[in-house]
């Protein structure tokens, strides 16, 4: 009888609540505008023959690499960032590894690390989510072959400063150390610039989130041009479609679209935030499209009756560390006038808030 590799048969299964979706997404993080009107036309424009041949990833890489400022040698473009992360953990993970996630954090690094039969280990945020700098730095071992940080970090919005990230990327030289830059674009600070000198730091990228872009998978790995190339031999070429590769010209050349979505989200994550204290709720301060907020035993309850006023929001209480805790992405401005109205009228209905959480 045919059997599974044991680490794939054990895998924990990760299925996000996608369907049945109706009403203001507010759940999952995306775009709530769309991309640009230039990747739509870009859209319009694709001809038959576009489709009918194997898609080509290397002149749009190089258009990629110009705008990070990078060598188009450190640059590969992925089938979103779930790609990058898996070749990632298949170029440098085995059975008998080890690769440290700090949790909470997005699922998908402890899948893919487990699916290679590494083991991996979670190393948790400190209160109030900080990260664990001297907590993670003691973990590392000869064994440590993956380390992943999310910056912003999903789903609680905190990040990590740039020099204690170089201080764990230091400390282990035989590591690669992932830092997935997935909300970039509402935050503004990177260490794409410290890649030349940390031959073993990796940054993503995606173009799902303030892009717009996420129903068409695209997202980037950046590394050092020795390492990419490692990379680049367990990645198939034909990884990104043709649509996909079409569109993401058109989405980088339009960054004035790019910058106007992103002040809106943070305009209207201050927005949420004093909401939330005018009300009594906990929660931590964000630096990406959606902020953590603590509603206690009332989260289940909460989240459902935000979907009986058609707007979405996610329970995040499977979490480590995120019991009672209810994520809410930031949308439009319009749609944040709908979401705060229902937001406080829920609250007042179910009596919490103020005093609820002593």
């Amino acid at each position: 009888m045919l059997e599974p590799r044991p680490a794939v048969r054990n895998l924990k299964e990760y299925h996000p609540p996608l369907s049945g979706r109706t009403g203001l997404r507010l759940d999952f993080n995306e775009n709530t505008q769309g991309p640009s009107p230039r990747v739509l036309r870009a859209l319009r424009k694709i001809a038959v023959e576009q489709l009918a041949r194997y898609p080509e990833r290397e002149p749009v890489e190089r258009l990629a690499a110009q705008f990070l400022g990078m060598d188009p040698q450190q640059v590969l473009l992925t089938n979103g960032v779930d790609e990058a992360i898996h070749l990632l953990c298949q170029t440098y993970l085995q059975a008998g590894d080890e690769a440290l996630v700090v949790v909470p954090t997005f699922a998908m690094y402890e899948l893919l690390a487990a699916s290679t039969g590494a083991e991996v280990i979670p190393v948790p945020a400190l209160s109030d989510f900080a990260f664990p700098t001297k907590n993670l730095l003691d973990r590392i071992s000869p064994a440590t072959r993956l380390i992943a940080i999310a910056n912003p970090n999903n789903p609680t919005g905190a990040v990590a400063s740039p020099s204690d990230i170089l201080q764990v990327a230091r400390a282990a030289a035989h590591t690669a150390v992932l830092v997935d830059e997935a909300y970039f674009e509402f935050y503004g600070e990177t260490l794409l610039p410290q890649i030349s000198d940390v031959p073993n730091l990796f940054v993503t990228r995606t173009f799902s989130k303030a892009y717009g872009m996420a129903g068409l998978r695209v997202g980037v790995l950046v590394g050092s041009a020795q390492q990419i190339r490692v990379v680049r031999k367990a990645a198939s070429p034909y990884n990104v479609n043709a649509v996909a590769l079409a569109c993401l010209p058109a989405a980088l050349e339009d960054q004035d679209f790019v910058e106007r979505y992103a002040a809106e989200v943070r305009r209207g994550r201050e927005r949420l935030e004093a909401k939330f204290c005018s009300l009594g709720i906990p929660y931590w301060p964000s630096h990406a499209n959606f902020v953590l907020a603590h509603f206690g035993s009332c989260a289940q309850t909460f989240v459902a009756a935000m979907h009986s006023r058609d707007i979405l929001v996610r329970d995040r209480s499977s979490e480590p560390g995120c019991d009672g805790c209810v994520r809410i992405t930031i949308g439009t401005a319009e749609q944040m006038d709908r979401m705060l109205a229902a937001l406080e009228a829920t609250v007042r209905a179910m009596s919490i808030g103020k005093g609820s959480f002593a």
